[in-house]
């Protein structure tokens, strides 16, 4: 299994952080590679249908939300990312006077060599925390 793990701080408090990204359907409101998120719950699975920008879907599978911890983790069913067996984890935590945004994942590569999935896997948890820093005033 290939392991890919980003952090990024912010100078705001945990929950206001997790007020916006916390949501599973809420990565449109802070991902610019999202332009729409769709989600469908059968037999009390929550499946979300991620639409990308300039084109192609990414179906993802919730499989816990923590509140209290300020975390969820979710897998993908299927997608153009070059991965097999997913599953990834956004969390954020209090750190100092501010907060932590940690996105990980565990996956099996997939049709590309593993430096160029896990690249790919940090590029889009690296363009959403650049997002973040925006949002939130972080330098």
């Amino acid at each position: 299994m290939t392991e890919v793990k980003v952090e990024q701080e912010l100078p705001v408090p945990a929950q206001a952080v997790w007020s916006v990204i916390g949501g599973f359907n809420g990565l449109p409101d802070w991902h610019p590679a999202i332009e729409k998120s769709e989600t469908t719950t059968e037999g009390g699975v929550k499946v979300r249908t991620l639409s990308l920008a300039g084109g192609g879907a990414i179906e993802e599978r919730l499989e816990k939300v923590d509140d209290t911890e300020r975390s969820y983790t979710y897998s993908i069913l299927s997608g153009p990312l070059p991965v097999a067996d997913y599953t990834a984890t956004i969390r954020v935590r209090e750190s100092g006077a501010g907060c932590t945004v940690e996105w990980s994942s565990e996956f099996t590569p997939s049709g590309a060599p593993e430096s160029d999935a896990a690249a790919a896997i940090r590029g889009v948890y690296e363009a959403g925390f650049e997002n973040l820093k925006k949002m939130f005033g972080a330098q």
